[in-house]
């Protein structure tokens, strides 16, 4: 089956489809189909407003949320590109604070795939042309980047003089591109590095660590990793942040998951190793209740999937799709999920991912773990998945979609649909939960 990557809206999703004509060379990153794009264009990158570059395996979507929030809650006008989108292809481009109408994208997009016919972009390359057009079009204070894949090589790396650089949690992902070894991994995200400018990472093992520094010095970027000039802790109900400024004491990040505390924090030190925007303590403070990013341990407290439910029962969705992330929210659910409700996992997983690995840190935490498909992606069996949920020990069975797995929880229980980004958007669409 191959992907099918569709809009609400006809004009975008006859114009994907269009792209999907254009592009031939699957397997090759690099950056010289979308810099003969951006050319063709007029150069939309060098015109953006001050850039906050993000990459990371996990974490970067809610960094970049915190960033938005913090910027946003100083009184600014922000732009971002994020991705992938969970229900409409919209919120992959965010103009001044809103999702991009559906008027403005099929124009932009159009015309980038009128310069895209001999240079055959990738859709991820095609869509940052249309970010960056938008975006050089409506004035901002600042506009938030995210990395799609890697970082040295990723679509988005074009912008050559970014405000500030930041690299969230790391792990292993999309190994065909990257590699099997954490260490390749980290030096692919350090790519973002550029002479001059900040890059703010997180604390990472002394391997990883010194490889990161490499990567930095070569690129004549300036190295600002936590535990050395920054750190912050969550102590007493409060996120503790401290940096050669001074300290600051702020409210623990609204969003659920410890975890949520150290994205936080490194979007707070990307804002504070930047001059050129200034961002007044309390609008830090704020953003630590502004920043929503959905699908990321998100409850949902009503609607046609919910309902489904027995009464007493919770629902909640995260996009998780590897075994990092998939650690993240088992601790979550060993810390926060104590009060006897048995946990019922909804998963499925895509083809390219490790299902067993997604799956392993929630033995022991999850009672069952009901198998589904990814409509409209190449996704494991659900049958193969349940399977090997059986042999890790889960109680397992495989269904056809999300509302019979629902319907086939028959006692009060946690469902947690986990696995795949795709999924969620699937369950937000069914729900009727659209992120704005």
């Amino acid at each position: 089956m191959k992907e099918v990557i569709r809009s609400a809206d006809p004009r975008v999703s006859a114009l994907i489809a269009r792209q999907a004509t254009q592009y031939a060379d699957r397997d090759n990153l690099g950056l010289d189909r979308v810099q003969a794009l951006l050319e063709r264009l007029g150069r939309p990158q060098d015109r953006l407003p001050p850039v906050f570059h993000v990459a990371g395996t996990n974490g970067k979507g809610s960094t970049c949320a915190f960033l938005r929030a913090g910027l946003e809650a100083a009184g600014k006008r922000v732009h971002a590109f994020t991705s992938p989108h969970l229900v409409r292809y919209n919120e992959r481009v965010r103009i001044a604070g809103k999702l991009i109408g559906d008027e403005l994208l099929a124009e932009l997009m159009g015309r980038v795939l009128d310069a895209n016919d001999e240079i055959g972009a990738s859709l991820f390359e095609v869509n940052t042309a249309v970010a960056f057009l938008a975006f050089s079009q409506q004035a901002a204070d600042a506009c938030i980047v995210e990395v799609g894949l890697g970082g040295r090589l990723d679509a988005t790396n074009v912008v050559e003089q970014p405000l500030v650089t930041g690299i969230a949690s790391l792990g292993l992902d999309h190994q065909a591109f990257l590699g099997d070894r954490l260490i390749d991994v980290a030096a692919e995200k350090a790519g973002i590095a550029k002479r001059g400018v900040p890059l703010v990472t997180q604390l990472y093992p002394a391997a990883l660590a010194g490889k990161i520094a490499e990567v930095a010095q070569k690129a004549g970027a300036i190295w600002e990793p936590r535990g050395l000039h920054w750190d912050a802790i969550v102590r007493q109900g409060k996120l503790h942040y401290h940096d050669r400024d001074g300290e600051l004491s702020l409210p623990v990040p609204r969003l659920p998951g410890r975890y949520q505390a150290l994205n936080a924090a490194l979007a707070v030190a990307m804002l504070r190793h930047q001059r050129a925007i200034d961002i007044p303590d309390s609008a830090l403070g704020a953003a630590m209740g502004w920043a929503d990013w959905p699908a990321r341990l998100q409850q949902l407290h009503a609607g046609p999937l919910f309902e489904m439910l027995p009464r007493g029962s919770e629902l909640w969705i995260d996009g998780g799709h590897n075994p990092s992330a998939a650690q993240l929210v088992a601790a979550h659910a060993r810390r926060k999920w104590t009060d006897g409700l048995p946990l019922v996992i909804l998963f499925a997983c895509l083809t390219s991912k490790d299902a067993a690995g997604v799956l392993r840190p929630f033995r022991g935490v999850a009672s069952q773990v009901q198998t589904l498909p990814i409509e409209g992606h190449e996704s494991r069996d659900p049958e193969e998945l349940a399977t090997l949920a059986a042999d890790m020990g889960f109680a397992a069975r495989s269904y056809r979609g999300i509302a019979d797995a629902l319907v086939g929880v028959r006692k009060k229980a946690r469902v947690l649909v986990f696995g795949s980004l795709y999924l969620a958007g699937e369950a937000l669409s069914l729900n009727g939960t659209f992120p704005d």
